[in-house]
């Protein structure tokens, strides 16, 4: 019996290659009687990729469940290509559930991968929340990313799919020693013998998300204590020094996460480094993560810095991943964070109570170049125009789920 981790009821997604992972979480949430819908990533980066797509979609034929295509086109740059491609894939498959409705998207990650995962994060000295492993569930945006084969070893997968007579394809990239997570895959054989085996990598996750639930349960409490949310999104601090170090870093990083909407912490050297100016007595000002960190007088405030906000596009859901847009009669109605230009409109924007900064970065909307409301600097009369969660947002955003 294959082990199958909670879902969600309703519609769901599912990321499907072509691989035996991928092809037995489609097989068995079928069976399992979910409603789906499956997309597949076409990398473009083999040769076999489209006869890999094409099969995935005929077996999705087969199960009478609606599959899409999606194709990335590679940019002709130099880089850390699995991490492009990494990147890429989910931005599409996030592109893919929005426009489909879907709230939620099952990944094929097993048992094993949670191990290679785990012993690639140790040999990068990792702590707590690296050794944690991959989560099960993993929300930002207004999407969730569900891992539930995390209990499931990749052989007995396999033998699933053959006992079913499903063929599978395997990615030569598998084999391919150049990657760390391959590395990582031949070390566990080699370790093996001295007892070093996935079952042992993945009970240290499991202890490890005990001890990161402990810590941000810590570090929730002391942000009611000390951390002011405004409906702007602006985030101030007073008080940091009084937190352990590593309560510290948590609320820190916590705050970066969810005022940029990225929803994943910063590199650890520059948010050390941040910290240490947090805890420092001089005024200061710097960027980091897409956001803006000053003190002058008084706290430490955290706001979304506007160079970073997304250039003028078309209105919708979610825009700069934490702005809800719920509005009507938006017919060539354009959204951009206000800037200067359109501060200087908003005549009263002091009776706001927000501050300058914040408001530069917040949501305005424009029509043949001319502003048209900016909700939170009191310009134009619109409404359903709010933070993501609202406050408790914030808090939450400091657990993770």
């Amino acid at each position: 019996m294959i082990p199958l981790g909670p879902l969600p009821e309703g519609p769901l997604g599912v990321a499907v290659s072509g691989g035996g992972d991928s092809v037995a979480l489609l097989v068995l949430l079928h069976a399992a009687g979910y409603e789906l819908r499956v997309a597949t990533v076409d990398h473009r980066l083999r040769p076999e990729a489209a006869a890999e797509a094409a099969g995935v979609a005929r077996l999705c034929e087969r199960l009478n469940v609606p599959h899409e295509v999606l194709v990335w086109e590679a940019p002709e740059t130099k880089g850390n290509l699995q991490k492009n491609a990494r990147e890429a894939r989910r931005h599409l498959l996030t592109v893919w559930a929005k426009r489909h409705g879907l709230r939620s998207i099952a990944l094929g990650h097993t048992l094993d991968d949670q191990a290679e995962t785990v012993l690639m994060r140790l040999a990068r000295g990792s702590g707590v929340d690296g050794l944690a492993g991959m989560a099960a569930k993993r929300c930002a945006g207004g999407l969730c990313w569900h891992r539930p084969l995390l209990g499931a070893r990749r052989a007995d997968l396999r033998a699933y799919l053959q006992a079913r007579g499903v063929a599978w394809v395997d990615d030569p990239s598998n084999e391919d020693s150049r990657y760390d997570r391959i590395k990582a895959r031949q070390a566990l054989e080699i370790l093996a013998p001295l007892g070093l085996r996935a079952e042992g990598l993945v009970d240290t996750a499991a202890h490890m998300r005990r001890a990161r639930g402990a810590l941000e349960a810590q570090t929730q409490a002391f942000a009611r204590r000390i951390a002011t949310v405004s409906t702007a999104g602006e985030v101030a601090l007073a008080g940091l020094e009084a937190a352990p170090r590593e309560v510290q870093l948590r609320l820190l990083a916590g705050a970066l996460g969810w005022v940029s909407g990225a929803g994943y912490r910063p590199r650890f050297a520059a948010l050390e480094g941040l910290l240490e100016s947090c805890l420092g007595s001089a005024p200061f000002g710097k960027t980091l993560h897409g956001c803006q960190i000053t003190r002058r007088r008084g706290p430490i405030l955290i706001n979304r810095e506007l160079a970073a906000t997304p250039a003028t596009g078309h209105v919708a859901n979610i825009w700069d991943g934490r702005w809800e847009i719920n509005l009507k009669d938006m017919k060539n109605t354009q959204i951009r964070a206000l800037g200067e230009d359109g501060l200087h409109r908003c005549t009263e924007w002091r009776d706001s109570g927000h501050s300058r900064t914040a408001l530069l970065a917040s949501p305005s909307f424009w029509r043949e170049g001319q502003l048209q409301a900016a909700p939170l600097a009191i310009f134009g009369h619109i409404g359903g125009v709010k933070l993501l969660g609202g406050e408790k947002g914030f808090y939450d955003a400091l657990i993770t789920h």
